[in-house]
């Protein structure tokens, strides 16, 4: 189930999306499996009716773990965009967390020795949001993942620097510009011009005619 490109907000674009590692339907296909067999079994060599009725029930039960699962894994959503984490679970009774990139301080991922061999782990977000600590279980290669994160949090806060310049950059260039003061010395009234041009407050024409001026007057 692909996540929903309309939950995303403008300009914010989808990195990474994970449903839980296939380990975690390992479990109740086992049993299923189990179930269908010794159905099958109890069928073929037609044992008395209470052992097939037990059969029934057992391969019911089993169908209705797998068919639980199976929903809570495709509703599980772990969502990584360029300005946040997203974690979304369940079908009716839903729940889940969003992390601003901003606001993570530390990221720990822990592997046992069959974890690592199957790719699979726990992921750990520490951050200073209201969620606090955030644990997500069965996270397919929670190394490649812990290093996305760290480079999307990198990516936003330059995005965020780059912002903040610009815009210091267009106030600085809107601002009125300030002739020179006539009662200050020569050599002031140049550095103040010079100022005035690095700021883009004056053209170089108009620049290098008022210099022009004032060393006249030496």
């Amino acid at each position: 189930m692909p996540y929903p490109e309309d939950y995303l907000h403008p300009d914010e674009e989808l990195v990474l999306h994970l449903h839980p590692h296939w380990w975690y339907m390992v479990k109740s296909s086992a049993a299923l499996v189990v179930a269908v067999v010794f159905g099958l079994v109890v069928l073929v060599q037609d044992w008395p009716d209470p052992v097939k009725f037990l059969a029934a029930l057992f391969v019911i039960a089993t169908l209705v773990w797998f068919a639980e699962r199976f929903l809570r894994w495709v509703s599980t959503h772990f969502v990584l965009t360029s300005s946040r984490v997203i974690y979304r679970s369940g079908i009716v009774a839903k729940s889940g967390i969003e992390i601003p990139l901003g606001s993570i301080n530390a990221i720990h991922f822990e592997q046992g020795v069959l974890e690592r061999l199957l790719g699979l782990g726990d992921l750990r977000i520490d951050s200073a949001s209201i969620a606090g600590v955030s644990v997500f279980d069965d996270i397919r290669k929670p190394d490649l993942v812990q290093n996305e994160i760290y480079r999307q949090k990198e990516a936003s806060s330059q995005r965020a620097f780059d912002t903040g310049s610009a815009a210091a950059v267009a106030a600085a260039a809107a601002a009125p510009a300030t002739p020179p003061d006539p009662a200050a010395s020569v050599p002031e009234q140049l550095e103040k011009l010079h100022a005035l041009r690095e700021r883009g407050a004056i053209t170089p024409e108009e620049y290098e005619a008022k210099k022009t001026e004032l060393l006249g007057r030496m």
